[in-house]
């Protein structure tokens, strides 16, 4: 399993935390001066490989044999082996290559999928400043070697596990990695402990984490699979992949259409054995006809081709399918699990509250774009004109503290302002920006960085003529310390304050100052008195996405619930999931009270909430397992290592292709290109429609296929000449496969189609309707088939015409059906014309059927014969109309029946 736990102990055999700088060095063959040499570099780098995390090299023949690994193709490979034991050739050729045209779509699908995914980790390669041979280069990630001396920035992304020997005011996010939100600063000392847990290793630092302040150089001990995180991916692999719904249905299906051609089959043999209707090799042939007739050979190729169009179109949509199936399995996720910073929320803290001790200002302006203005709240506003602050002394003082307490730097790139450093100092940073027109000029004295022990942070500086201690943290601490140290503090006020702006899903971030002896150069938190005056606080949200709201609707007015997993205060997630119209009522429950929680209690309990806070990676795949527990098809959406059990357990994973781990991406079944939760709305689009195509073309399939094996059951029954001959039926089957079948492929998706609720995965993929549809459909065309052909043999016809006469009553009963199945709106309507490729298909199977009536060499293969028109054309388009006629009568009284449901249910819920 992957880090449930982050406190847990390296995987790394040496213990680097303990070694001084020269031990370091001396035992992995390096200089922690002038770094490695070239040639050392170039050794090691062939020696041990590239410094980069893959997925596990699937074989490509492996990957082959893979798509041959579902029932319908055992039932199409054991159908295609009986045929060729039966010396029908043809037969088994045809089949076997249907099964083998199935297996290269997935193939091809799957290696594109792939190389798609390639595609974008190139786009992702870091670089890093690393020194070799006395020289700083600038090389990519990959190429980074165990004894590397690398230099490490605000901003940049950690490449490798390295320990740190020198390190200035240097902070790292390593949330990708323990799931710990805050930032840990690191130092460069030895440490004595003989065992560490990875958070406490604090001269060390992981890759895929992210540097946000300050400067370091350290020496690599691990790459590629050697660090942290490549011993991570590799024990993902313990969770088991779950089989999509689709892929269920679909097996179900086709273990439920070999039981019943089976007992079908030997039903009917029993039968003409006893009757003696035909001589026991001619009934054999009979019956393996029939089986052959019966099976949709064309239903996994079409489901696979329906299946890699809407891959297809998700790539054109910044969404990456790695496997066919996944596609799909979209169309019936009904929880959508995702997390809130980067996905739901900008990742761009924004100050937008301001309060000093008698005031509070509101700041307008939009993550770190230094455009805004400061007024005062409520009523001391001025007509909103904007507030000289610099008349507020403690307003005054508050700016100046967030000034010089930021290492945070802001640069306009591509059109929008970005920050190197922490998200909360940016905002301090911006904050600073809107109000003095300046960037903060900070050269501190002694600084004290933030320990989540004290939980504030300190800055000594010389400010205006004097020497001042500046702080910086969590308003219950501050408040509680000046409290401590002798000085009159109203609580209530600023305890008021902090629960208002807490509450409306703001962090809270106090500041406070002291000043000091001139002479002081350390700072000493002893020393702390009454001279300390909280000059404020500051209210700062991550703000929401605008697009993201939208999209949330949209997901709920498809009966999808959208569900918030977050590290964040339950108060904030709260405030947030409000803001985007997560749901009516906002539920929140945290990951302390999930740990105390059964797994049965978990179960009974998990729907009533829609925001997680306060979880760890162990939570996300306890909600996971949950929800799925009560019958629920889950989507989850991540970014980070700790995210990829969950990811790989959901019945959907679908991580970030931007900011997300490459342990995200292997584990995840899609990868979102843009990092845009707006894509999932798409991706459930495009999931139903191809869910709709595909339903469409087994209804299609199944009635047309079981009408050409009736033809032979029924003729059985009857004791009659057969209409058809085994290579007719063959014939239907070869250019069905090639043409009609895939016209629903094209089928633009229905109107509404987000205006439903999920489909049940319970139910199957064919509904009772569905089933009913397909037995009267079936009944229907080859009743045609039979009547036509015994009414005109019995007027003097010749078979081998009321045989080819049948042949085009099968292929136009299917021709006329299509017209009916395609949607779910009357056939004369304005979607008529709307799938043109269908035209198109249909007018090169009614080629193909000239050529085998008017051919003369086809005649001999296929039994057939030129007919003059009333017999080959006018009878089987009659047929195929009436075929039309009574589906569509059936369709149009199923369209009352759901109105009438609907209109019932909205008078109830009236009600």
């Amino acid at each position: 399993m992957i880090d449930d736990d982050p406190h847990r102990q390296t995987t790394n055999n040496e213990q680097w935390w303990q070694l001084s700088s020269a031990e370091l060095a001396t035992k992995l063959q390096t200089d922690p001066e002038t770094g490695l040499s070239r040639a050392a570099a170039q050794e090691r780098l062939v020696t041990n490989g590239r410094n980069e995390l893959t997925a596990k090299k699937k074989s490509n023949f492996i990957r082959f044999i893979k798509q041959f690994n579902n029932s319908i193709i055992y039932i199409l490979a054991i159908a295609a082996v009986i045929t060729f034991l039966m010396h029908h050739y043809s037969d088994s050729i045809v089949i076997a290559l249907v099964i083998f045209a199935n297996a290269i779509i997935g193939y091809v699908q799957e290696r594109q999928a792939d190389d798609a995914l390639a595609k974008i980790s190139e786009l992702l390669i870091s670089k890093n400043f690393v020194i070799r041979d006395d020289e700083k280069l600038e090389l990519d990630s990959r190429d980074l070697v165990v004894g590397d001396l690398v230099n490490l920035e605000a901003g940049d992304a950690v490449p490798a596990d390295i320990r740190l020997i020198s390190a200035d005011n240097f902070s790292v996010q390593e949330s990708s990695l323990t799931g710990e939100s805050i930032a840990v600063e690191k130092i460069d000392t030895p440490l004595e402990q003989a065992k560490l847990a990875i958070t406490a290793q604090t001269n060390m630092v992981f890759a895929s984490t992210l540097v946000t302040t300050g400067s370091a150089l350290g020496i690599v001990t691990a790459t590629a699979v050697d660090t942290e995180i490549g011993q991570i991916q590799q024990s993902v692999s313990a969770v088991k992949e779950q089989p999509t719904p689709l892929m269920r249905n679909l097996n179900k299906l086709g273990f439920g259409l070999s039981v019943a051609i089976l007992i079908a089959a030997v039903a009917l043999f029993i039968l003409g054995w006893v009757t003696k209707v035909y001589s026991l090799p001619a009934l054999l042939i009979v019956i393996v006809t029939m089986v052959v007739g019966s099976m949709p050979e064309g239903l996994p190729a079409s489901t696979s081709v329906v299946l890699a169009m809407g891959t297809r179109q998700m790539t054109k949509k910044n969404v990456i399918v790695k496997t066919l199936p996944a596609v799909e399995t979209l169309g019936a996720v009904d929880i959508v699990n995702t997390d809130k910073t980067g996905t739901l929320t900008k990742n761009e803290m924004t100050v937008t509250v301001v309060t000093t001790k008698d005031r509070v200002y509101t700041v307008s302006g939009v993550g770190y774009d230094t455009e805004g203005n400061l007024d005062l709240e409520g009523q001391l506003q001025y007509n909103g004109q904007s507030v000289e602050w610099t008349s507020d002394e403690q307003m005054r003082w508050l700016v100046n503290i967030a000034g010089q307490t930021t290492d945070a730097q802001l640069h306009f790139e591509h059109g929008v302002w970005e920050v190197t450093g922490e998200p909360t100092d940016g905002a301090l940073t911006t904050l600073y920006k809107k109000l003095t027109g300046d960037y903060p000029d900070s050269e501190p004295i002694d600084s004290l960085p933030f320990d989540s022990a004290i939980r504030f942070s300190a800055r000594l500086v010389d400010f205006e003529g004097q020497r001042i201690l500046m702080l910086k943290g969590s308003p219950a601490t501050i408040i509680n310390m000046a409290a401590d140290n002798g000085m009159v503090v109203d609580e209530t006020y600023w305890k008021t304050q902090m629960a208002k702006m807490t509450a409306e899903g703001l962090r809270v971030v106090a500041l406070a100052y002291q000043p000091v002896p001139a002479e002081t150069q350390t700072i000493d938190l002893e020393k702390i008195d009454t001279n300390m005056t909280i000059a404020g606080m500051v209210g700062m949200i991550d703000l929401p996405r605008e697009e993201v709201a939208q999209s949330i609707l949209q997901l709920r007015q498809a009966g999808i619930k959208v569900k918030m997993i977050t590290g964040d205060h339950p108060d904030t997630a709260r405030a947030i999931a409000a803001n985007l119209g997560l749901d009516d009522r906002i539920s929140a429950i945290t990951g302390p009270e999930i740990d105390e929680m059964s797994p049965a209690e978990l179960q009974a309990k998990i729907d009533n909430y829609n925001v997680f806070a306060r979880t760890t990676p162990n939570n996300k795949l306890q909600i996971v397992n949950a929800q799925r527990a009560n019958g629920h098809v889950v989507s989850m959406t991540g970014d980070g290592v700790n995210d990829a059990p969950a990811l790989k357990q959901a019945d959907i994973g679908v991580a970030m292709g931007i900011k997300g781990t490459e342990v995200a991406k292997e584990s995840a079944n899609m990868v979102l290109a843009n990092d845009k939760f707006t894509d999932i709305v798409a991706a459930v689009r495009e999931g139903r429609h191809v869910f709709d195509n595909i339903n469409k073309t087994i209804r299609f399939l199944l009635p047309t296929s079981f009408a050409e094996g009736l033809v032979v059951a029924f003729s059985i029954l009857l004791g009659q000449e057969m209409p058809l001959y085994p290579t007719q039926l063959l014939w239907i089957n070869m250019v069905s496969a090639l043409t009609i079948q895939f016209a629903f492929i094209f089928e633009p998706p229905e109107k509404g189609i987000m205006m439903r609720g999920p489909r049940s995965v319970k139910s199957g993929i064919l509904s009772k309707m569905d089933v009913v549809e397909i037995v009267y459909v079936s009944v229907l065309i080859a009743g045609l088939g039979l009547v036509a052909f015994d009414w005109v043999t019995k007027m003097g016809v010749s078979t081998v015409i009321g045989s080819t006469m049948a042949l085009n009553i099968i292929i136009f009963g299917k021709i006329f059906y299509l017209f009916n199945i395609r949607n779910s709106f009357p056939v004369i309507s304005k979607y008529f014309f709307q799938n043109k490729m269908a035209f198109y298909i249909i007018g090169i199977l009614i080629l193909l059927q000239m050529g085998i009536i008017y051919l003369p060499f086809m005649h001999k293969i296929f039994h057939t014969t030129s007919v003059n028109f009333f017999y080959g054309w006018f009878i089987p388009i009659i047929a195929g109309i009436i075929v039309l006629f009574i589906t569509e009568v059936i369709k149009l009284a199923r369209i009352e029946y759901r109105k009438h449901g609907a209109k019932k249910a909205e008078r109830f819920t009236k009600e």
